[in-house]
């Protein structure tokens, strides 16, 4: 399909199998988001099972690996393959990384990321462990704007999720994935149609 003035370009990093990524080219597909496509797909490892679901969908695939180079270094080249590919949007999905200042800046408000509580509570790694070890009643998840603080970034929307008695990390990350996968999707067309309005 040919693009159009409108269309916005969506870059997707990962670090693994990319299951909000998946979720966000097949929104795209069905337009879900529309007057968009997924320009590429950028992993930081060589391994991240996403890549093939990305080959699957006909989405250019980029592996930039660290290696030995500093975050600076390492998020340089990510950000010379945005700039080379005119990319809108940034989406970070389960990518495991913390963005260097220079990548933040440059596509500041326009980075988004997709985690799994409803921020502020319970940023960083394993928040739904954290919710159940502190007795939580409810979970969720949140898509925010990045900025240079931890999960910290301005809030775009969330989605509540009831904790159950019984609930283990893993039957609750399950509860919580499904509704990050809707959740995201809607939060990416409502960035972009700001976007297109400015």
């Amino acid at each position: 399909m040919p693009n159009s003035p409108a269309t916005k370009r969506i870059a997707i990093l990962i670090s693994g199998r990319g299951s909000n990524m998946v979720a966000l080219a097949d929104a795209v597909r069905r337009g879900t988001i529309p007057n968009a496509e997924v320009a590429t797909v950028i992993s930081d490892k060589r391994d991240a099972a996403g890549l093939e679901s990305a080959n699957e969908r006909g989405i250019e695939t980029l592996v930039i690996e660290r290696g030995a180079r500093t975050r600076q270094e390492h998020d340089r080249e990510i950000v010379s393959a945005l700039a080379a590919r005119q990319i809108d949007l940034v989406c970070l999905a389960g990518y495991m990384r913390v963005l260097s200042s220079e990548l933040i800046n440059d596509y500041r408000g326009r980075i988004l990321n997709i985690h799994p509580s409803l921020l502020p509570a319970f940023p960083g790694l394993d928040a739904q462990r954290q919710a159940l070890e502190h007795g939580a009643k409810v979970s969720g998840c949140t898509v925010h704007f990045v900025d240079e603080t931890l999960d910290g970034g301005p809030i775009v929307t969330q989605r509540e999720v009831p904790i159950h008695e019984d609930d283990t990390v893993e039957n609750l990350s399950a509860r919580i994935l499904i509704e990050e996968h809707r959740l995201y999707a809607a939060a990416v067309a409502k960035t972009l149609k700001k976007l297109s309005i400015k």
